[in-house]
């Protein structure tokens, strides 16, 4: 039987018996732990009599020269770093300053447009203080018939105002309260009459029916400050009526003999004849004077033509001077 066995069968029987032989047997004397002793002896690589070229190689951080370079390096790197955050701040501070630019500017832009919507007297700062004018309504002359001209054109010889009478009265300005009896309408010579002294009336009415006027309209208002305004507008036949009745029953360009009106004892030539100028009109202002009773009163009468208008106004204390002449100029400018 053992003949018959063939190179192939014995092949694996004597590997095995080979190798765990020698695996033991290598195995305890290559071991060093087993030798205390010659650890040193097998550890000569630490020496430097044995490796003295490798030395500098093995600590390349000892030697000066290679530890001035990582120093340089750092010190860009910290340089770098400082530089970076001054920009960053920069650029922090800069973008801070833009954003309050932008709110300033979008508030000054709210606030703009706010004053600009608004009227200068309700700006505070900017107000505009009255100088006590009136507010008067926009003024316009009245239509005239077809065909009439004006009172101061050419081929109207007797200056006569053909719009309505009524028309040519100035309104009643803001917040005045209007009186009932003269109301824009037409009134008679007795009520006319009551603005002169009692003692005068009788010789003006005789002269007003030789004079024989066509017309009388009237308004009167109150304004909130005490204020008390009339406007009279007498209508006559021609411009030679109208003089002559303002001449010589009124003789209102006489200082000494000029008539006063109701409850005036003294009064004196006002000066705004020479400041309120209308072509084809003559205006005489007068002014009470001091001392006067418990109101002061002014009057002014605008000779226009065939008509002759007069405007009076007075006030508790004082009648203010700004207001009368605004009223006169304003009455003047319509009947020119």
């Amino acid at each position: 039987m053992s003949e018959q066995l063939t190179d192939k069968e014995k092949a694996p029987v004597a590997t095995p018996v080979v190798t765990p032989a020698e695996a033991p047997v290598a195995t305890p004397v290559a071991t060093p732990v087993a030798t205390p002793v010659a650890t040193p002896v097998a550890t000569p690589a630490a020496t430097p009599a044995e490796t003295p070229a490798e030395t500098p190689a093995a600590t390349p951080a000892v030697t000066p020269e290679s530890s001035a370079v990582p120093a340089a390096e750092a010190a860009d790197t910290v340089k770098a770093a400082a530089s970076s955050d001054r920009r960053r701040r920069a650029l922090w501070a800069g973008a801070r300053w833009i954003a309050a630019v932008v709110v300033c500017a979008a508030a000054g832009a709210g606030t703009a447009a706010g004053i600009t919507s608004m009227d200068r007297t309700e700006v505070p700062g900017l107000a505009t203080e009255s100088d006590g004018r009136w507010d008067y309504p926009q003024l316009s002359l009245p239509a005239l018939p077809e065909g009439s001209p004006r009172p101061f054109t050419t081929g109207n010889d007797g200056e006569v105002h053909h719009a309505d009478l009524r028309r040519l009265l100035l309104p009643a300005p803001a917040g005045a309260t209007p009186d009932p009896k003269l109301n824009g309408g037409w009134i008679s010579l007795d009520r006319y009459l009551t603005v002169f002294p009692k003692e005068k009336r009788a010789d003006l009415k005789q002269a007003l029916t030789d004079s024989a006027p066509r017309h009388v309209a009237a308004r009167a208002w109150t304004m909130p400050d005490g204020t008390h305004a009339a406007v009279y507008l007498l209508r006559f036949k021609s411009v030679a009526f109208s003089e002559d009745f303002k001449d010589n029953a009124l003789e209102v360009g006489s200082s000494d003999d000029r008539i006063l009106l109701d409850g005036v004892l003294k009064a004196e030539t006002d000066s705004l004849g020479t400041h309120v100028r209308v072509s084809g009109t003559s205006l005489y202002a007068v002014a009470e004077q001091q001392p006067y009773g418990p109101e002061q009163t002014r009057w002014a009468f605008v000779q226009a033509g065939d008509t002759l208008g007069l405007v009076v106004q007075s006030r508790k204390g004082e009648a203010l001077e700004v207001p009368f002449q605004q009223t006169v100029a304003l009455q003047n400018q319509l009947l020119g």
